[in-house]
């Protein structure tokens, strides 16, 4: 794949030359964290320009900037996580990812690839003049709010890695820049989502350029949605994400992926029919390049999956602890009485597959394969193939997809103390029907606005529960619903605090089964771990991926600066 060609035809005369990316802050030491040597830009009287005729180029070339840490967001996120365990073929540096050992020069521990990102940003606010007019419209001022939020964006995935970082808001120029940014007090994570949310909240309402594909660009009230989770804002996340969802004319419905059993009338599973269906949802994504000539390649597929390039051999598989989460679901089948037009309810059984994963929630089973090719005993290649369906749809990094939106927004509306609202996207979908159903009315009176949906747009056939994309007719199951008290607690608001962080871990657990091999899981682990302050919450889960609690890892975990990677 080569980005130009994604470009709109007008623009392409300009794009001769995507602007490569140098080592614009390059981390050999903290004094010369920041070092100005970048040929990412074009120099004018020694410095680096943009030009209003570059405007373009310097959106791609941070595009391509940002293909630098696109396999390594998805890596931190998933091999830190408790889903994926390491195989005998995995290389030192992802081992040490693996086991929380990461030594300052790790490449996949490169600070600077961030900075190069946003010191070019900060060079286009800090160069583009917002009042230019063409035709009655700011010239810059699309690309000025694409590029802020690329910022923003960057600023958040440096910070959910490294802990506290500077916030350079500034281009760095030259050597004495570089050295005066270093003396200043690093900035935490909360912090930086607080920043961001207001540096960027005054652009939801200005549309994307078009001059570039629609999904190459990140949606501002999404990206304000995350941070606002980040940084303990749980009204105005679920108020963005709404929002966002419910946008007049722009509304965006639940995706439609689904992995289905097809059984016969003596429901033996041995011999099922399976189908997944795989519905374009993505909202944004990082293009990658399929030739080293034109950019950074996706190598996540030699990382997870069986490729010739690895003889075979993936570095990670799923752990036990995926595979316990994926068969301790519910899988919920309506199948016709004999004779009747009416339907039993049937959950399948756990045993009497095929292969054991292919238990519980369908979803791993939907994007993982395990198959034994018969080689011979010399044969450099692996004879266990695994594949990852997921990873070989297209050669892009997924930002954003509708599902991710719809469960962040459940997460923020349960945080917002409106727990069964938030369970209703689970179960059913929302629309006013379902909320009316399953909601109380004095939740529903609460949450007001939160959770209103234009009845013409968002109907029943429309909308369904993110849990029916493994688990089939989930609405029927009975036994998946909002925990209850025991004993009738003292007031509907005890009630309401009994019930989050229940259903909190529903969420969490929904995000597991629908995000792997995405790099979602460990972020969304610490989010969990931070807003409880309580490390175990990280440290047990981790710990156990392979199945029994790994005392040493536990111990390391639960000191949340071994959560972060080091900076040389």
């Amino acid at each position: 794949m080569n980005i130009k060609k994604y470009i709109n035809k007008p623009f392409a005369a300009i794009m001769t030359v995507l602007l490569p990316l140098g080592g614009v802050m390059g981390f050999a030491s903290c004094s010369d964290m920041l070092d100005t040597t970048s040929d990412m830009v074009e120099f004018v009287d020694g410095n680096q320009q943009v030009l209003p005729k570059d405007t373009l180029n310097s959106v791609m070339g941070i595009i391509r900037g940002i293909q630098t840490i696109a396999n390594r967001t998805v890596i931190l996120g998933d091999v830190r996580s408790d889903q994926f365990t390491a195989t005998d073929h995995t290389t030192s540096a992802l081992k040490q990812i693996a086991s929380f050992s990461v030594e300052a020069e790790n490449p996949y521990n490169k600070i600077s690839d961030y900075y190069a990102i946003i010191n070019n940003c900060n060079y286009f606010i800090e160069n583009a003049d917002t009042n230019v007019t063409k035709y009655g419209e700011k010239v810059f001022e699309k690309y000025y709010a694409a590029i802020k939020t690329y910022r923003a964006w960057t600023y958040l995935q440096l910070a959910k890695n490294y802990g506290e970082v500077p916030l350079v808001l500034k281009p760095v120029l030259t050597v004495g820049e570089s050295e005066a940014e270093m003396t200043k007090p690093y900035t935490n994570l909360t912090d930086i989502c607080n920043f961001f949310i207001d540096d960027i909240k005054p652009y939801v309402d200005t549309y994307i350029p078009t001059t570039v594909k629609k999904e190459y660009f990140i949606p501002v009230r999404v990206l304000l949605g995350e941070l606002c989770l980040w940084a303990g804002r749980y009204n105005e996340a679920a108020q963005y994400l709404h929002d966002y969802l419910t946008l007049k004319n722009n509304e965006v419905y639940p995706g439609e992926s689904c992995s289905r059993w097809y059984v016969f009338s003596d429901l033996d599973f041995s011999h099922a029919n399976f189908t997944t269906v795989i519905a374009e949802e993505s909202l944004a994504t990082i293009p990658m390049e399929t030739k080293e000539y034109y950019g950074v390649r996706n190598e996540l597929r030699t990382i997870f999956a069986s490729v010739l390039d690895n003889n075979y051999y993936p570095q990670f598989l799923p752990s036990e602890a995926y595979y316990k989460l994926s068969k301790a679901q519910n899988y919920i089948l309506e199948v016709e009485k004999f004779g009747s037009t009416e339907k039993d309810t049937i959950v399948a059984p756990k045993e009497g597959f095929q292969k054991d994963y292919y238990a519980g929630d369908l979803r791993l089973r939907g994007i993982f394969t395990q198959d034994y090719i018969n080689r011979e005993n010399n044969s450099p290649y692996s004879k266990e193939v695994y594949e990852v369906s997921r990873l070989s749809l297209n050669n892009n990094v997924s930002i954003y997809r509708t599902t991710q939106v719809y469960l962040m927004y459940a997460e923020a509306l349960n945080r917002c103390g409106y727990p069964e609202a938030a369970f209703c996207i689970l179960k059913y979908g929302m629309c006013n029907l379902n909320i009316q159903k399953y909601v109380n009315a004095q939740e529903i009176e609460r949450a007001g606005s939160l959770i209103n949906f234009d009845d013409d747009v968002f109907t029943r056939d429309r909308v369904s529960g993110t849990h029916a994309r493994g688990c089939g007719e989930v609405q029927c199951d009975n036994n998946y619903c909002v925990p209850q008290p025991d004993a009738a607690l003292a007031s509907y608001e005890d009630t309401v605090q009994y019930q989050i962080p229940f259903v909190e871990q529903m969420i969490i657990d929904e995000m597991g089964l629908e995000f792997s091999y995405e790099g979602k899981r460990y972020y969304d682990l610490m989010r969990v771990a931070l807003r409880r302050n309580d490390p175990a919450y990280l440290a047990d889960a981790i710990a156990k991926r392979n199945g029994t609690m790994d005392e040493t890892l536990r111990s390391k975990l639960m000191d949340k600066k071994n959560w972060f990677l080091p900076i040389k």
